[in-house]
């Protein structure tokens, strides 16, 4: 048994170092044009009798911007069906929970059956040659998934089985998705992906868990009615966007002073909607190119957030022609500082305000999927006037100062007393002063356990009688400046 072994092996041996021998020769001695029929015709005689068809579904479509919905739906059809028989796996363990997400790992082979058919997937990835040069965006990850069949089966395959694998795929997305908060990396044109981040790198994601509600949420109760009535129109509103020719997007203006609940007033509709956050930095954008490139990568269902938007990038036309007349006339005068402004200049983000608005209004804002875009400012009187007109920013919500009503709705949430005998007093005090709701939510919150709703009210009336103290002091300044003018004046 063993020499017949040994014999055979020496046979291999010998027949494949002839065809070494004669592949050789062919590539030395036969013309080009030659060996390229010889091969073409090869190829047409390996296809004539190779049974299999292979269909390749790319991670990325052909512009590398967007990542494929059917690599995604493959991906999570594989993972629920077929990580029990594959022999290699790529485990993942995600911060929010201690179970081990389990994957196809590169170069592993699984099978499927459908009806009888059997069918063969393959997870794969292209490594390219790292000594060469490439324009393509994404060189370093172009995955795909590859399937295998039987030719005979090509029709059931096409018409059938695929169908079933996407709508698989969509189904387990739903019953297995968890919101997630997405920021955008520095220079997000830049490759790598991995577990725990989408659109190939671009955006970084955590778990989405701010308990924020709108039942939580202080401010008006009839304003808050009728955000809450205007997001579940929006929500269900599809056939009208399409019927009315519009893209199916909402815009939101939140603007107020620090501390007014503008980021709360986020998280509440994401948890209403039950819809992902994509945080947009603009800093950290570096051009247009890349702002839609992290658009187009964001998911339906979805709140796209810019906040502070005047402080983001120079947004506002009026303050760029400002900032350029300033440095025309202190050029002499201010030569280290405007050394000082170019170096900075060049740091900052290219993107344009005509950018940022075919971003979020133009043909680009037209991905498929509910989205709301959220702009957020402390000063709304800076931004520019075509940013925030209707139609981009349909809902202009102002928050501001804590009123009466939104101060009983932090009493009940934080004391759990819906009417007490200081309120009277707290009314009178918040008609009177300027405290924000998290100045108030922070003296109301109890900071040890022997403290009881008396002594939280109190401190919050302390406080109130502070800023009104505050605000009278500054208004007899402000008088004794005038009187001081005044006498000025007349001498």
């Amino acid at each position: 048994m063993a020499e017949s072994l040994a014999a055979m092996a020496a046979q291999t041996g010998t027949a494949l170092a002839g065809l070494t021998v004669m592949f050789a020769m062919f590539q030395n001695y036969f013309p080009c044009e030659l060996r390229n029929i010889i091969m073409e015709c090869y190829e047409k005689l390996v296809n004539f009798v190779y049974p299999y068809i292979q269909i390749t579904f790319p991670e990325f479509q052909g512009d590398g911007f967007r990542r494929s919905k059917a690599y995604s739906a493959i991906e999570r059809y594989l993972n629920s069906n077929s990580t029990k028989q594959a022999k290699r796996l790529q485990a993942y363990v995600f911060d929010d929970c201690d179970a081990v997400v389990l994957s196809v790992a590169n170069n592993e082979e699984v099978t499927d059956e459908f009806k009888g058919i059997k069918v063969w997937w393959t997870s794969s990835e292209h490594s390219p040659n790292k000594q060469s040069i490439s324009f393509w965006p994404r060189e370093d990850e172009k995955k795909y998934f590859r399937l295998t069949f039987y030719r005979k089966y090509r029709h059931r395959i096409t018409a059938e089985y695929i169908k079933h694998v996407m709508e698989e795929g969509k189904a387990i997305t739903v019953q297995e998705r968890r919101r997630k908060l997405c920021t955008n990396k520095a220079g997000g044109g830049a490759s790598g992906t991995g577990c725990g981040s989408r659109g190939g790198g671009i955006w970084s994601e955590v778990v989405f868990e701010h308990p924020a509600t709108f039942a939580t949420l202080a401010m008006d109760p009839i304003r808050k009615e009728q955000i809450v009535k205007d997001l579940m129109y929006f929500s269900k509103s599809e056939d009208y966007y399409k019927n009315v020719g519009k893209a199916w997007k909402r815009g939101y203006l939140l603007y107020g002073p620090p501390g007014t609940g503008k980021s709360t007033m986020i998280a509440a509709m994401a948890n209403l909607l039950q819809y992902d956050v994509f945080d947009l930095e603009l800093t950290a954008v570096e051009n247009n190119t890349e702002l839609r490139k992290l658009l187009i990568n964001t998911t339906s269902k979805s709140i796209i957030v810019i906040e502070d938007i005047d402080c983001s990038i120079d947004v506002t036309a009026k303050r760029d022609d400002e900032d350029e007349e300033e440095d025309e006339e202190d050029a002499e005068q201010k030569n280290s500082v405007n050394e000082e402004k170019k170096k900075k200049k060049k740091k900052r983000s290219k993107v344009t305000l005509s950018g940022l608005l075919n971003t979020i209004d133009g043909l680009w804002s037209a991905c498929p999927g509910e989205r709301i875009i959220v702009f957020t400012t402390n000063h709304v009187e800076k931004l520019d006037k075509a940013l925030i007109r209707r139609g981009r920013m349909d809902e202009h919500i102002e928050l501001s100062y804590c009123g009466f009503e939104a101060f009983k709705i932090l009493a009940k949430n934080y004391l759990e007393v819906d009417s007490h005998e200081l309120f009277a007093k707290i009314r009178q005090l918040l008609n009177e002063t300027e405290m924000s709701p998290a100045d108030v939510a922070d003296k109301l919150m109890r900071k040890s356990d022997g403290e009881d709703a008396d002594g939280n009210l109190m401190r919050l009336i302390k406080a109130l009688e502070e800023v009104q103290e505050k605000k009278k002091a500054a208004k007899l300044e402000e008088k004794e400046k005038i009187r001081e003018m005044r006498v000025a004046i007349k001498l």
